[in-house]
């Protein structure tokens, strides 16, 4: 059994360089079937490949998918041979590295859809691979031939708006999941995992593999490699600790029903039920005095220790400025009314 698949239309330059990937239906762990019929059909050597066929070919992959009853598969295959962009059927036969950039979308690509959670992918060297591109309403477009394009639309009495310059695209423009809202879509880029359930405001952010397991409220920024449990509150502003920089190995995550207040940030894991005053940052290192059920100090301590633990509320004491963590026996309760993304 391989480990993805996936037949996309994508991107090239004038090179014949891979800029980007559409795959509108990829498959997590394909059958045996599948990929047998990717071998006689395709010329399938096995590894980790993405394959250029043409119209013909696809239009046989087609005629043999449905054979074998995989019938979604088979009308996408039909659609791929008529395209004017570049067609690609990419197969993984392991999570490896990867070595090219089909392979690359088509991992960002599971992600999105909710076939594969984030840290389950491996997503090592993957910047070399995802060219930087301007992301445009006519698609993408290498960077060096961007004045031209600009050019040729302004003489045929268009206007050519590019929408950002970078590696990774929005992540609607590939996929929208089942049963979320986002007010700027802009700010949630492909390869974030958006559980159901999910509300991104306009100053909400999630980044590539990073997101939210279901339910909850995202003012905030999701940075890479972070994940969000249900049932929790990331307020305006609030930052988490990614680990693309910074030097940092603590892989950040927010547990179950937790609340970051406004402009807030955390540096370490939090458990369930964890409330984090706003304006208060907390990383691994910062000193926290822990205080007891009566509000006495019992000891002073890194915050790296208290790394997953649940019901714990941070707060900063308005009078020493001293960072203080004590029991939190409050339980956050999102409004159901404004999760009702259906």
């Amino acid at each position: 059994m391989s480990f993805a698949f996936g037949i996309g239309i994508g991107t090239q330059n004038n090179q014949g360089e891979w800029l980007e990937v559409f795959y509108q239906q990829p498959i997590l762990t394909p059958g045996k079937d599948l990929i047998d019929v990717v071998e006689s059909a395709l010329g399938y050597t096995g590894g980790n490949q993405a394959l250029r066929p043409g119209a013909e070919q696809l239009a046989q992959f087609a005629q043999a998918l449905r054979q074998i009853g995989q019938t979604a598969q088979a009308q996408l295959a039909e659609k791929a041979a008529g395209s004017v962009r570049p067609a690609v059927v990419t197969v993984l036969a392991t999570d490896d590295t990867a070595s090219s950039t089909p392979e690359v979308y088509l991992k960002l690509h599971l992600i999105s859809h909710r076939l594969a959670k984030p840290h389950s992918v491996k997503l090592d060297g993957i910047f070399g691979l995802l060219p930087n591109l301007a992301w445009t309403n006519e698609g993408a477009i290498d960077l060096n031939e961007l004045p031209e394009r600009q050019l040729k639309a302004r003489l045929e009495g268009r206007t050519l708006e590019v929408k950002s310059v970078d590696k990774f695209p929005q992540m609607t423009d590939y996929v929208v999941p089942k049963g979320v809202r986002i007010a700027d879509t802009a700010r949630v880029r492909l390869g974030a995992y958006v559980g159901e359930g999910t509300t991104v405001m306009h100053e909400g952010f999630i980044n590539f593999n990073a997101g939210t397991e279901g339910t909850s409220m995202i003012e905030g920024r999701i940075s890479a490699g972070v994940m969000v449990g249900k049932g929790s509150d990331l307020g305006g502003g609030c930052s988490t600790m990614g680990t693309l920089s910074g030097g940092g190995n603590i892989i950040i995550s927010v547990g179950e029903n937790c609340l970051i207040g406004a402009n807030a940030g955390i540096g370490i894991p939090l458990g369930d039920r964890c409330k984090v005053e706003a304006g208060l940052y907390i990383t691994a290192g910062t000193k926290v005095a822990v205080l007891d059920e009566n509000g006495k100090q019992v000891e002073v301590i890194k915050a790296r220790e208290l790394a997953n633990k649940a019901d714990l509320l941070f707060r900063r004491n308005s009078q020493t400025g001293a960072v203080e963590c004590q029991t939190n026996q409050t339980a956050i309760e999102l409004n159901d009314a404004l999760h009702a993304n259906n």
